[in-house]
């Protein structure tokens, strides 16, 4: 493995593990403050997790700062990665993301492990996922390969904020995070038996959201291009 691999593989390790802690520190710490309302819990976790986001991405970016399975495989679909970086970023990535919510469990005084016992399952919430997905791809994708991507750090904060609120899912859109939140039973918890929906949900999502891509975005200036290797890989 090359160096440059090895600070990749770091940098998506790192960053979904904080990615992890604000979903899940967060929404321990809104299920503590307003635990009778849970839009406010809601509201308190969707901010964190956007706000986190748009931190991690500025600081990572110019490393690695996909934060997600789904985004990886669908920058070795465009060419931009290969396939043995790929499968190292992903695996770096769910480690980083169980990371994370072993020590959000552990700051707030719980154990460091315990499965959620969350139910989400069901044609809605798959659905959810799909959508939550293809929108993120798009945000992401179409953000960096028109040449804007000093903005995808707060394209991508701000849609993962919004999609709280407007998916039934509240937008995982993502399979390391989904995996990591099935070892807190806490607000941000999902059931480990309803992870696999989800995610084969969120892949399907990324197939879509790829094909989306490939239509909008046929072809890049030189400067997209550039663009689009240096942020993305």
């Amino acid at each position: 493995m090359t160096r440059r691999t090895v600070r990749r593989a770091a940098a998506e390790s790192v960053g979904t593990a904080f990615l992890v802690l604000a979903v899940v520190g967060s929404g321990i710490m809104a299920s503590r403050l307003s635990p009778a309302d849970a839009g406010l819990a809601l509201l308190e976790n969707s901010i964190a997790t956007g706000a986190a986001l748009v931190a991690l991405i500025i600081a990572l970016q110019p490393v690695s700062a996909s934060f997600n399975p789904v985004v990886s495989l669908v920058e070795r679909a465009l060419g931009l990665i290969d396939t043995r970086t790929t499968l190292v970023l992903i695996a770096s990535q769910i480690a980083g993301g169980l990371a994370g919510t072993v020590l959000a469990n552990l700051m707030f005084g719980l154990d460091a492990v315990s499965l959620s016992g969350h139910e989400r399952s069901g044609p809605g919430l798959w659905l959810g996922e799909a959508v939550a997905t293809i929108g993120l791809l798009l945000i992401v994708f179409g953000t960096v390969r028109s040449g804007r991507a000093d903005r995808v750090a707060f394209a991508v904060g701000g849609y993962i904020a919004a999609a709280y609120w407007f998916t039934s899912s509240t937008s995982f859109a993502n399979p390391a995070v989904t995996i990591a939140r099935s070892i807190t039973d806490t607000f941000a918890g999902i059931a480990p038996a309803a992870v696999p929906g989800f995610v084969v949900a969120q892949l399907v999502g990324g197939v879509v959201g790829f094909l989306l891509v490939r239509l909008l975005y046929p072809s890049l200036t030189g400067a997209a291009d550039s663009a689009d290797r240096k942020v993305l890989s």
